[in-house]
C-alpha cells in the first residue's frame, strides 16, 4: 500500500495539473485573468495602471481580493485542526470540489462572455475557490508543492541542483510539478475549444477524486490509530491483572 505521505504528494500533484487547467480557462477565457496564479495578477496590475496597455483592471484586482478571502476562510476552518490531513482538510477541499462544479454548470448556461457581470463573477468565484485550495495544501505541507504557482519549484531545483553543487534533493517532485502545471496548462487551452465548462469540468473531476481518496485514507488511518490504541490499552490491561 502506498504511504499515506506519498499518497498526499501524489493528491497535490493533481491539483497542481487542476491549476493549469484553471489558469488557462481564465486566462485565454475570461480575459487574461489568473485565478490560481496570483503573481500574474499582481504584474498585470501593475502594467495596467499606467494605460493605455489594454490589460484588465478590474478583474485581476476582484480576483487578488477573493483568492485572498478564500485563503482567509480556509485559514480560519484549519487554525484549530491538527497536522496532517484531518475532517477540516476534507470540508475545504470538498468546498473546492463542489465550487469548480457549480461554476462548470453556470459557465455552461450562463452568457459570461457577452455579460460582464457574469464574467466578473466566474473569474472572482474561481480566485476564492483556487484560494481555499491554496491554503489548504499550505496546511497539509506536502514539502515543494503549493499546488498554485511553481516559481519557487523551479528556483528550487535550479539552486539545489547537482549542476549547482547541491545534493538534489526532491528534484523529481519538483521537475513533476512543473511539468503538471504546463500539461494543465495545455490541457486548458484545448478545452477551450469545446468550451469553458469543459476545463472547469475537468478541474472538478480531479477535486473531487482528490477530496474522495485523501479523506478515505484519513479515515483508515484514523481507524488504524484507534486500533492500536485500543490495542496497548488491552495489552496494558492483561499486564496490570
Amino acid at each position: 500500500m502506498v504511504r499515506t505521505d506519498r499518497l498526499h504528494l501524489v493528491l497535490m500533484l493533481m491539483l497542481t495539473f487542476s491549476t493549469g487547467v484553471v489558469d488557462a480557462v481564465g486566462y485565454l477565457g475570461l480575459d487574461r485573468v489568473f485565478t490560481g496564479n496570483m503573481t500574474g495578477n499582481v504584474v498585470l496590475l501593475g502594467m495596467a495602471v499606467v494605460g493605455g496597455t489594454g490589460l484588465p483592471v478590474l478583474r485581476p484586482a476582484l480576483a487578488l481580493a477573493l483568492f485572498m478571502l478564500g485563503a482567509a476562510l480556509a485559514g480560519r476552518v484549519l487554525r484549530r485542526g491538527g497536522e496532517g490531513w484531518t475532517l477540516r482538510t476534507s470540508a475545504n477541499f470538498l468546498a473546492v470540489a463542489l465550487g469548480l462544479w457549480a461554476l462548470t454548470v453556470f459557465v455552461a448556461s450562463a452568457p459570461v462572455h457577452a455579460e460582464q457581470l457574469f464574467g466578473n463573477m466566474t473569474t472572482s468565484a474561481m480566485a476564492l475557490v483556487m484560494g481555499i485550495q491554496a491554503a489548504t495544501a499550505k496546511k497539509l505541507k506536502v514539502a515543494e508543492i503549493t499546488t498554485v504557482v511553481v516559481t519557487s519549484t523551479i528556483t528550487g531545483l535550479a539552486a539545489d541542483s547537482r549542476l549547482a553543487g547541491g545534493s538534489g534533493v526532491h528534484w523529481v517532485r519538483r521537475a513533476l510539478a512543473i511539468v503538471l502545471i504546463l500539461l494543465g496548462a495545455l490541457t486548458g487551452s484545448a478545452a477551450l475549444l469545446a468550451g469553458l465548462w469543459l476545463g472547469l469540468g475537468v478541474a472538478a473531476v480531479i477535486a473531487s477524486v482528490v477530496v474522495g481518496v485523501g479523506h478515505a485514507r484519513y479515515r483508515k488511518d484514523a481507524r488504524a490509530a484507534l486500533a492500536e490504541v485500543e490495542e496497548t490499552a488491552g495489552v496494558g490491561a492483561g499486564v496490570g491483572n
